[in-house]
């Protein structure tokens, strides 16, 4: 959950100034410059005698009425061709803070701008004057906007989401809360396969209304009620374990309301691809799935500096000791070095799958050896914060920036600094979001690339809530676009995103869904291309600049393999090669191997386990038969999209555990 801000102040709204106190009307040659001939921002309010005497005679018991609050802008200068076509002059943004700071009724908080020589000179958009941060109202925003004639950004400055903390809704709840009638309590104890209790478990029940959640405590038990239930009328039970345990989905589950009801959750280590984990190193599927296990050793991303723009990294994890550089952006004037601390996990997780340390226990990371930078931003980023990340950035020469975030809005002036990070040779690599929905922004801007995620059959437990994202896009190999995943012709690669293990703070593991965690896998194959592809050893594109990124994109693209049975929208190129991406094979010669030496569906798990077993499990186990099957439909090529090995594979997963339409939709844990 989101915390108050410990800044200096800058995120604490202060008491509303009296705008009746506003500047004296500016002449209207400033106005058309945007700025008051006496210091002052141009405009005022009113405001009514019943509003002056509310404020000057409170009732005994202080009360008032609420209005509007003073919202926080970003402020930039907008510099562009076009502006300087139709004969308008580049905005003095210097004197325009200074009215800004005179005005009575405008607070600047923050202004965000190069860090040093290297940062102002740095080309881009809106050049290396910077943005201002200040709080308004709406009206004086408007009026600022206005006499900015086209020459002057005022956007509101909008908070970033970075995960939901809550399960989504299933289908038909609706946000009535009955006044009467019966309450269900439902007592759950959450333990292990052992009977040991697991504490701080998130557990949330679903009714036909509003629904119920907890957290379980040291004895691993948590009592929820629900308004206007039965135990005939629960939809659903979620239990999301804080670490080291498998996630549990239950739809119609069977509960009494007369006693504790248990659930017994799969530890990380009890999947079968995860024997003897952590305690002996793996390789995550989504490393498999991208070929990062068939690297030479020696490719480990050296000389490469890279970004996680996130909520931290928990250095006290043993597989991220590396991590030795960061900026809390949240704190910069108080506790700039607070980017160890990491309250969500969610950029800890991130920074796993990039760079994780390549040692005896835990994962390995796709570039060990990169200079990896924790830049904290949330809980409770804003745009203007974001801004000042990529400031950072460029100031540090930072190769690869780590996104695994977005906004509700496109903001013109965050786009400026993207484009300046990308002059300045710096690769923006974008989750592209988790509604379901159209790409969201910044994943949405042409200047990034935009990931989106896929999943794979085998790669996690029938109960577990990763079942919940399987879409019908199922292909021959047991790929599918994730349920939750935004699409869109922004797609530019997708990547696993399902069952994604890494780090959690302080030293666990937990696997976690969404484009976030897809977001990473590229990221840190964008490193290893950068560190080791013959074309960014030599010129012309050993320099930095944006020729640079978009050769990098470029790369990344060409390696994508097609996954899933999808239209480009929900996965664009599809999902990239660590091999190719780096150089050291070809197209003609991956397309020649296949990348799943094991056959069409590897099992999916054994029947001893009590779980699935895959009803192609004979065909996957005869390499040769696979390709001979495959052969006679399309013409001897190896296809991963092979139609009947896909529709029998999703076939078998209907009839145990699929979410057909109508059924609760997936909920993004993190994002």
């Amino acid at each position: 959950m989101a915390k108050s801000n410990p800044n200096d102040g800058a995120r604490t709204a202060p008491e509303p100034a009296d705008e009746g106190d506003s500047p004296q009307m500016a002449s209207e040659s400033a106005a058309r410059s945007g700025v008051a001939a006496s210091g002052s921002i141009d405009g005022g309010s009113t405001r009514t005698s019943d509003d002056s005497n509310a404020r000057s005679t409170p009732s005994a018991s202080a009360a008032r009425s609420i209005g509007a609050r003073k919202k926080q802008y970003v402020i930039a200068p907008r510099q562009s061709e076009g502006l300087q076509t139709l004969g308008l002059q580049p905005l003095q943004f210097s004197a325009l803070e200074q009215a800004l700071r005179n005005s009575a009724d405008i607070e600047v908080v923050d202004k965000v701008g190069p860090k040093s020589v290297l940062g102002a000179l740095a080309d881009g958009m809106g050049g290396a004057q910077g943005v201002l941060v200040a709080r308004m109202t709406e009206q004086k925003a408007g009026m600022l906007h206005q006499q900015g004639q086209g020459r002057l950004l005022v956007e509101p400055d909008q908070h970033l989401n970075l995960l939901d903390a809550q399960p989504r809704q299933p289908a038909m709840v609706t946000g009535v809360l009955p006044s009467g009638g019966p309450v269900l309590n439902v007592a759950l104890r959450i333990t292990a396969q052992d009977g040991s209790p697991v504490a701080e478990a998130e557990v949330s029940l679903f009714g036909s209304m509003l629904p119920a959640s907890g957290i379980s405590d040291a004895n691993g038990e948590v009592t929820l009620s629900l308004f206007g239930e039965t135990v005939q009328s629960v939809r659903g039970l979620y239990i999301k374990p804080k670490a080291d345990y498998w996630s549990f989905y239950q739809r119609d589950p069977d509960i009494q309301s007369e006693q504790a009801n248990v659930v017994a959750l799969r530890a990380l280590s009890d999947w079968p691809a995860l024997s003897g984990f952590p305690h002996q190193r793996c390789y995550c599927w989504g490393q498999k799935a991208m070929r990062l296990d068939q690297l030479p050793g020696n490719y480990r991303g050296q000389g490469i500096k890279i970004a996680i723009i996130d909520s931290g990294a928990a250095t006290t994890h043993d597989n991220l000791h590396g991590i030795r550089a960061g900026f809390d952006v949240l704190n910069k004037k108080t506790n700039p070095d607070g980017w160890e601390q990491d309250t969500l996990g969610h950029g800890t997780h991130c920074a796993g799958i990039i760079a994780a340390a390549d040692i005896a226990s835990g994962i390995r990371g796709f570039a060990p050896d990169a200079e990896v930078h924790a830049c904290k931003l949330f809980p409770g980023g804003q745009i203007s914060q974001l801004i000042d990340a990529l400031e950072y950035c460029i100031d540090k020469q930072i190769d690869v920036v780590n996104l695994s975030l977005g906004g509700t809005e496109v903001s013109e002036a965050l786009e400026q600094q993207i484009i300046r990070a990308k002059r300045a040779g710096i690769a923006c690599i974008v989750a592209a979001g988790n509604s379901g929905g159209p790409v969201q922004y910044p994943a949405s801007s042409p200047n990034v690339l935009a990931v989106a995620a896929v999943g794979k059959l085998d790669e996690f437990p029938a109960d577990s809530y990763h079942a919940q994202t399987l879409s019908q896009n199922v292909d021959a190999y047991g790929y599918f676009t994730a349920s939750f995943s935004c699409f869109g012709p922004q797609i530019g690669v997708c990547a696993p995103g399902v069952a994604i293990l890494s780090c959690v703070p302080p030293n666990n593991f937990a696997v976690w869904d969404g484009t976030s965690m897809a977001t990473p896998h590229v990221t840190g194959l964008a490193a290893l291309t950068l560190a080791h592809h013959p074309d960014f050893q030599t010129a012309p594109y050993l320099g930095r600049g944006a020729e640079r990124v978009e050769r990098l994109f470029q790369l990344i693209r060409a390696s994508a393999r097609r996954v899933s049975q999808a239209d480009q929208s929900h996965t664009g190129y599809g999902m990239p090669d660590v091999l190719l991406a780096v150089g050291l094979q070809t197209p003609a010669l991956a397309q020649a191997v296949a990348p799943q030496q094991a056959g069409i569906i590897a099992p999916l798990v054994s029947n001893a386990a009590g779980l699935v077993a895959s009803p192609i499990t004979a065909m996957a186990a005869n390499q040769a038969a696979a390709l001979a099957y495959l052969g006679a439909n399309t013409g001897g090529l190896y296809d991963p999209l092979a139609r009947e090995a896909a529709r029998a594979a999703l076939a078998a997963y209907h009839g145990s555990w699929f979410h057909p339409p109508g059924t609760p939709p997936y909920n993004p844990i993190m994002w």
